[in-house]
């Protein structure tokens, strides 16, 4: 770790930031406040902590994204962007507020004890985005799926035999369904439609996800990736957006 004068910690929140200092000196962390979570606060921030060069700022990872960090990056100050998960605890330490966490922070990145995650560009970051966006899309496929299947099971219809489930076949004997009372039809087909709906947007995500496979800037690596056996080109670029430098 670098020579520093001020190690700062910012427990940061969707409208503040609360801000903790250490100094070099082996003295207790000081809670300097909280401020507003905009670029003009840190920036006014960095000016009253000191020169940019002499500080040395963290913060958690997590929806906030980064940022915050490539702020500071452009400000001259060395940020570390923290793993959660590996921050240590002590026992029975449980209570957790803005202030406590942001001292903390400031002491133990003094102590040099937190771990460091890996900062991807906004290149690394945009190619999370439509494989995050399948995922999800993949859960809430599986969820509209099983509405429908409930639904059969529960008026008791079963599927033609030698149809699988979810197929072509399968969706189109789904449509030939109707059902005495108006109320439960009308249900049965929201629940269907809503399959169609969620088929559609994987489908959507995925046709953006081959296009950053064959012409975004990963692409190399992601073909290379699908050299391996078993690496489909889902997982390949699954890998690189998660990963990102290998």
């Amino acid at each position: 770790m670098k020579y520093t004068t001020k190690f700062v910690g910012l427990d940061v929140s969707k409208a503040t930031i609360a801000v903790a200092v250490s100094d070099r000196e082996y003295e207790p962390p000081r809670y300097y406040g909280s401020i507003p979570n905009t670029y003009e606060a840190v920036r006014k921030l960095v000016k009253r902590l000191g020169r940019p060069e002499d500080l040395l700022m963290c913060y958690e990872a997590g929806p906030i994204g980064y940022g915050l960090y490539r702020f500071l990056s452009g400000l001259g100050v060395p940020c570390v962007v923290v793993a959660p998960t590996l921050i240590p605890t002590r026992p029975g330490d449980q209570v957790k507020t803005d202030r406590r966490d942001a001292l903390r922070l400031s002491q133990l990145l003094r102590a040099g004890e937190l771990t460091a995650v890996w900062v991807p560009s906004e290149e690394d970051e945009a190619l999370r985005d439509p494989v995050r966006a399948r995922e999800f899309a993949k859960r809430d496929l599986r969820r509209a799926r099983q509405r429908v299947s409930s639904f059969l099971l529960r008026h008791k219809l079963d599927e033609p035999p030698g149809t699988r489930r979810w197929s072509k076949m399968f969706m189109r004997w789904l449509d030939t369904l109707s059902f005495e009372q108006r109320a439960s039809h009308i249900a049965y087909q929201e629940y269907v439609q809503a399959v169609r709906d969620m088929e559609a947007r994987l489908e959507r995500l995925e046709s953006e996800i081959h296009a950053s496979a064959i012409d975004g800037p990963h692409s190399p690596v992601i073909q290379a990736l699908q050299a391996l056996k078993g690496v489909a080109e889902i997982t390949a670029v699954t890998v690189v957006a998660e990963v990102g430098q290998f």
